[in-house]
């Protein structure tokens, strides 16, 4: 591990710690404040936690599989930094089909980039997964519409793409 890694997951740690004490400080102020509402926005939580935990878990299982089955080399070729436009459009479609949530998400495009995906190609799966919703667009037709929804959908794909250019060419 260089110099300039060890620094930096000094720092992640510091600020972990930083805000899990600030987190639990602002809890013990809350239980003295009012302990009925501190329990009952814990319960509350601790619902929403296990509300959100099967998605979690088929999601983590299925990177974990994917991930025991594609080597860095592969993800590497498949979207990596030198599969260019192939890559780009590969994520794009790819985060326009998913439906993960961006907390998970987030942490997914992190093992991506460490086994071997280029920012761009990144860039475009995270945006096109916030913003496209080839799942979800029958329920958007139904609100607002097939014109809305289409448009909505396509100029998003096409920003997306702008936006993993953009990445593309400010971090090489």
């Amino acid at each position: 591990m260089n110099a300039v890694t060890a620094a930096q997951k000094d720092i992640r740690m510091d600020s972990n710690l930083s805000l899990y004490v600030l987190t639990a400080a602002a809890l013990i102020v809350s239980l003295f404040k009012s302990r009925p509402k501190t329990l009952m926005a814990l319960k509350k939580g601790w619902k929403s936690f296990e509300n959100i935990l099967p998605q979690f878990l088929s999601v983590l299982l299925l990177i974990g599989f994917v991930l025991s089955i594609l080597t860095p080399t592969q993800i590497s070729a498949l979207i990596g930094q030198d599969s260019a436009w192939l890559g780009i459009f590969i994520a794009s479609v790819l985060g326009s089909i998913t439906l993960i949530p961006g907390f998970i998400a987030f942490p997914l495009a992190s093992v991506l980039l460490k086994s071997g995906a280029g920012y761009a190609q990144i860039a475009a799966f995270i945006s096109t997964l916030m913003m496209v919703g080839i799942v979800t667009i029958p329920l958007e037709i139904k609100y607002f519409g097939k014109k809305a929804a289409y448009l909505r959908n396509g100029l998003a794909y096409v920003f997306s793409i702008i936006v993993a250019l953009v990445i593309g060419a400010l971090i090489k």
